[in-house]
């Protein structure tokens, strides 16, 4: 196993030290055969490329669901979903805030509790959302004999069971600091997120021994510029304004699958947005009502999990 340690934020390294972390676990599917295609592959971004939506709001709502989020955390993260979406661009000082809250949700808990329920939050939650027209994307690199890995600021092992539920190679996200199998509440460098992304897919290729001029980057958002520059191939995927921008000026391919929202503003009107993210709120209330009524053993070992 590869052991990274966090160095000191702010030392100008922790976009490369996100990257080199990412690779570093990225998991390759010991079933899947030897690729004809050695030296070329796809990466995916998630949220709103792969899945409608943010991924880790699903799993906050899937968690809460069970009693391991608050109400108001759920509300809180929420609303900063819905900024994002009416405004087209996300709040750095928000995504700084909903990171630390995480980080301390997780702080001192199993990996392998989490792990278990983000397959089960998967499976409820986020599988019928997939975009099936992305889904086929990466389909036609895996049977044109090319791996794929999604690429996402998403924990790395939510990210990790999304590829693997989709049949993917494997997936690079966010690492969480882990100690005798529990999370410390740290990262390691800092969200893959922007260039790091970008870093990472870097990393990979020299792991892998892939010809990044061959291979294809797909997301929907302007921070994700890098890692489309990256690659020899970058695909914008229902994009926000700044990608359909950068796609019409680097001559990149623009793909549209959001039925009836084909404008170049991303997101929803902030009537809808807040009719959506008020739907998920009470559905993970509800779920978390259905979870633990009833059921004792279960309410016993939420409280003893927080």
């Amino acid at each position: 196993m590869v052991r990274l340690r966090r160095r000191p934020e702010g030392d100008g390294v922790s976009a490369v030290l996100a990257g080199a972390a990412s690779a570093a676990v990225a998991e390759v599917e010991a079933s899947l055969d030897v690729p004809s295609d050695p030296t070329g592959a796809a990466f995916f971004d998630v949220d709103n490329t792969m899945i409608r939506g943010a991924s880790i709001y699903f799993f906050g709502k899937g968690m809460a669901g069970r009693g391991l989020v608050t109400t108001g955390d759920l509300l809180r993260f929420g609303w900063q979903q819905l900024r994002f979406r009416v405004r087209g661009k996300e709040d750095l000082e928000a995504v700084a805030e909903a990171r630390e809250k995480a980080l301390s949700l997780v702080a001192g808990k199993s990996v392998t509790d989490i792990v278990a329920y983000g397959e089960e939050i998967y499976d409820e939650l986020m599988a019928e959302r997939i975009w099936s027209g992305t889904r086929a994307l990466a389909q036609s690199h895996l049977d044109a004999g090319q791996r794929v890995w999604l690429v996402t600021a998403t924990p790395v092992e939510l990210a990790r069971i999304i590829a693997k539920r989709l049949g993917l190679t494997g997936a690079l996200g966010t690492v969480a600091e882990v100690e005798d199998g529990l999370y410390t509440g740290r990262l390691v460098g800092e969200p893959l997120h922007g260039p790091s992304k970008a870093e990472a897919v870097k990393a990979l290729a020299e792991r892998e021994g892939l010809d990044l001029a061959r291979c294809t980057a797909y997301s929907d958002s302007v921070n994700d510029v890098p890692m489309l520059s990256a690659v020899g191939h970058g695909v914008a995927i229902n994009p926000d304004t700044g990608l359909r921008a950068a796609a019409k000026e680097n001559g990149w391919e623009v793909r549209d699958f959001r039925t009836g929202r084909k404008a170049a503003k991303v997101g929803v009107p902030a009537t809808a947005g807040t009719g959506m993210l008020v739907g998920g709120v009470m559905a993970g209330l509800a779920l978390r009502r259905r979870h633990v009524a009833g059921n004792r053993p279960l309410a016993k070992a939420l409280r003893a999990f927080r």
